[in-house]
Parts: structure tokens; sequence; C-alpha cells
């Protein structure tokens, strides 16, 4: 049944990419928790054999109205069905490299991208992050990057990048200004897409927000400075209209060059709902704020994003921010968690850590690649979505002593919780369903589901199960999955296969007791 549903939405897919219509919004599960009685107990099991692949598409050709917002991107050949898998050398002080880059770091990054074994697993892009210009523009208008920094400038760059078989992405912004102060290219898309691909030699373009709006100096977080791109008279534009003339510029410059486009990454920080609209400009659009290294941030993003998961698709994919494994004070828990959910939710996976100082635990995460498979699934581009949000935490105060005591309690589906997000989540991947558990809890515990709270699986089937953490197959699943002792913040990461009938013997008949109707019309007993 997996494969049948894989090959229909793979079909639909490639109908949705000759449209022009608007993204469907999103329709929320109609299945909920059943009572179903816990007949087998499991925790995971059976082999994935995936082969990572990447592969270019056609992709819409951009002619059409700015005014109506459609578009026919039908002309142009370009790279992104999957997600980018890579390394990003972001300029915010929390992640390896802050404004500290060039051409020696980044070089000496992408060696190590190799000789780790990490491009063996799927990360092939080394992205170079703001910081890397001069502040001015030369005098024919064009960005330059900074001679201390890229000495031998960033052709030379690219093409050692590109001979240890990589790819390489750049950096720029939909306003006048990047976010540390560097020119943007808003009303020089054209110079700068010429520049970035054909003279520079790049292949993805990251492209920012900041200098249409307030920006806050990462040194004090603190002081607020304006530097707006108008969105009134004087421009026509909004954030829309911004990428919008970064996306034309591109389509423009691969057609007119005959090779395949920069791959556009657009970073508006969920401002505009770009989940409605930037796979039409884009592969990839950012769904929140920066993340920082800790389990609040990566928290708050699961959050925001068990929302919006639904819109990720081949050549469209919600971007969660790089990752963090290996900054901070996240735990190792937190680290699985934190690459699991990026990696199911089929996010861009994009390294921010020091390789030369990461740890093998670290490293163990990084190259999972039965995680990594699901991400890369070249046959079901769908993410997972949440099927029950689990607990919620509320405090309750007790009088007269003053005491809090924490008391956890089912919290209503669809509701945001930027401490304790949606738990219990499901999905297609070529190879079966695949089911994620997070503990949001901060002491181990007991997460249990029933299987056919997931809209993908069949009802009166028993499923063999893997675990893609542990690599081992963990028997057979009926009905549904009790796992003890999740570690505080730690996450379940299962492939269910269908493995036959359900057995005979196996009660109740119904999974509720309404409606558990004989087709003769006799109800039936049900305890």
């Amino acid at each position: 049944m997996a494969h049948d549903t894989a090959d229909a939405l793979q079909s639909m897919a490639e109908e949705t990419r000759r449209s022009v219509a608007p993204v469907v919004a999103p329709r929320k599960p109609t299945t909920g928790p059943s009572r179903l009685s816990t007949l087998v107990t499991a925790v995971v099991g059976l082999g994935l054999g995936f082969a990572l692949t990447s592969s270019f598409i056609r992709v819409p050709s951009r002619a059409g109205s700015s005014e109506t917002g459609t578009t026919t991107r039908n002309a142009v050949e370009r790279v992104g069905k999957l997600p980018v898998m890579g390394y990003n050398s972001k300029f915010f002080p929390w992640n390896a490299y802050h404004c500290n880059i060039n051409e020696t770091v980044l070089f000496e990054t992408a060696e190590l991208v190799k000789s780790l074994g990490l491009a063996d697993v799927g990360y092939t892009y080394v992205n170079v992050d703001d910081c890397y210009s001069l502040k001015e523009r030369n005098e024919v208008g064009d960005i330059v990057a900074d001679p201390t920094r890229f000495p031998n400038g960033m052709r030379a760059l690219t093409d050692k990048i590109h001979g240890l078989g990589l790819k390489a992405g750049i950096y720029s912004d939909a306003g006048w200004f990047t976010c540390a102060m560097y020119p943007g290219s808003f009303q020089n898309e054209e110079r700068d897409v010429k520049l970035f691909r054909e003279e520079w030699g790049f292949d993805l373009l990251k492209y920012d927000n900041c200098a249409g709006g307030f920006f806050l100096y990462p040194q004090t977080l603190t002081h607020h400075v304006i530097y707006t791109v108008p969105f009134d008279k004087l421009t026509h534009e909004n954030i829309y209209g911004r990428y919008q003339r970064m996306s034309d510029a591109i389509a423009a410059q691969a057609q007119n060059s005959g090779n395949a486009p920069l791959e556009l990454a657009l970073c508006e920080w969920g401002r505009e709902q770009p989940w409605l609209w930037a796979r039409r400009l884009g592969t990839s659009w950012r769904t929140t704020g920066d993340i920082t290294p800790t389990w609040a941030s990566v928290a708050s993003i699961i959050d925001q994003n068990s929302f919006i998961s639904w819109a990720s698709d081949f050549y469209g994919h919600g971007d969660m921010d790089m990752l963090e494994v290996g900054n901070g004070n996240l735990t190792y828990e937190e680290a699985k968690t934190h690459f699991t959910v990026w990696a199911l939710l089929k996010s861009p996976l994009l390294i921010g850590t020091h390789l030369a100082d990461a740890s093998d635990e670290t490293l163990s995460i990084l190259k999972n690649t039965e995680i990594i498979a699901i991400n890369q699934d070249p046959v079901v581009g769908t993410a997972l979505t949440p099927f029950r949000w689990g607990l919620n935490v509320c405090l309750f105060l007790l009088r007269p002593t003053v005491v809090w005591l924490t008391k956890a309690y089912a919290q209503p589906n669809w509701t945001p919780n930027a401490t304790y997000p949606a738990q219990y989540w499901s999905g297609e991947s070529q190879n079966g369903t695949v089911f994620m558990a997070i503990n949001t809890l901060s002491t181990p515990s007991t997460l249990s589901f029933n299987l056919t709270e997931s809209p993908w699986i069949r009802a009166g089937r028993q499923y063999s199960i893997r675990d893609l953490w542990s690599h081992t197959h963990n028997g057979t699943a009926i009905r549904s999955i009790t796992v003890h002792d999740v570690p505080a913040h730690g996450v379940v990461a299962l492939l269910l296969q269908d493995a036959g009938d359900e057995p005979e013997e196996t009660e109740p008949p119904c999974a509720v007791a309404e409606w558990c109707v004989h087709r003769n019309g006799t109800f039936i007993p049900w305890e």
C-alpha cells in the first residue's frame, strides 16, 4: 500500500509542478486517538537499503504576471528536488565562524566534509554566508570579494570546492544591505546573479531578508537600526516582490546562458507565510527566526513547524534553519532529536559546527544514514506531520505553602506550545510508514500510540518495526506501540512495513465501540 500511495503522490507532485495554481491550505487530520487495547508492545525493526540520490528536474519557468503573482516556470532546468545537505558558515555568533571567514577556512572545511565521510552520506554543499565582501560595490556596481579574506578570488575558491566533487553556495540579501551591513542585492538582482553564477561559479544562493525592516545588532541584541526598503509607491514591493525580483533574475540568467540556474534558498524567517508562495520562486524557505544551540530554541521551532510541515514536497522545502548539532549545551539526546526532526520534516540539513573539533558523538548523529535516507527519499517528498500533540504541562500554585507543582495532561490537538510541541508524528516513505515520537519532558517518559492514529496505516494489519537510531529490527507491532524510558528531550524514530493480516484472535473487533457493525447490520459487542 505504501508503495502505491507513494507512486500516486509522486504523480500528483508532477501535476502540481505543471500547475500555476497557488498552494492549497492544509487540512487538519481527521484521525484522532482511538481507544484500542495495547495488544502488542514493541520498540523497533527492518533494514533500509536506501540509495541516497539527488537529481535535476524541470522547474517551472518564471514567465508570468507579477501583478497576479502567477508563474509558469516551464523553460528553466534546475536542481532542487531534494533538500540541500552541506555546510554553512552562517554569520550569527552562535554558529561556527560568525564573520571570521576566509578562503582558507572555507576550503579546509570542504576538505573535512570529504575526509570525515560527510560527503559520502549526502552533504555536498559548502556555503559562504555573510561578511565575504567589501562594504561598498566597485565603480561599475559589482559586489567585490574582500581581497584580504579571499586573495585568490571567489572563482578560485569555487573551483577548489568543485574539484572535491562538492558544490558551493553564496549569500546575499533582498534589501540594500545584508544582515552584517554588506551590500545587498535589491535593485542589482540581474548584475549579482551574473556575478555569482557565471563569474564566481556558485551553485546556490541563500537570500536573506535584512535591511527590509528592523535589524538587531548581534553584538548587543538591543539596538534597533532601521534600513528599510520602501514598500510604498516608491518601489511597489513587499517581501514577496523583492524575492520575485531575484527569482526572475535567476531564471533569466539560466535561460540566456543555457546553464542550470542558481538554486534559490529564501530566508525571510516565515514573516509572510512563505509556505504558501515560496515554491513559486525557489526551492526552500525559512519557516522561523534564527535557531540557537539550546533546547528551548529547538522546541520552539518544532512547535512552529508542526502547523506547516504539510507544505514541504519535492522542489519546495521548509527550512528550519541550520543544524546546531555539536554547538552550545545541547545534550546528546537533544541533538539527536534536533537532527531527527529536521531530517524527517524534510528541512535542508546544513551543518554549522567546527568540523575540525567535531566529536565522534556529533559525527554519529550527522551521519545516521537511515535518518538521512528519509530526508533524501527520491520517491516520497512529503514531510512528517503530527497526528497527536500529546502532553502539555501546566503549573499549579498550592496555598498556603506556595509550592509550584508540575502536572502533565493531554493537550488538545492543533494547540501551539513553544515549550512542549507536538509529540507524535507520521509520514510516508518509499519503504514504509515512518513514526516519530518526542519526549518533550525533562525526565524520562513512556511514549505510546495506536498505529491507526496515522493516516498511512491500514487497519487489520500487523507491521514489522525498525529503529532508525539503534539500527535494529524489533519485532512486529499489532495495533499499538509503546516505548519505555525515552530519555528527557529524546526521540524515537521507527520505520514500519506491512507484515500481513493481524492474527484472527486479535480483539476487540473494532477500534471504537460506536458503529462497530457487522456487514449483516447487527452491532458487535465491544468491551
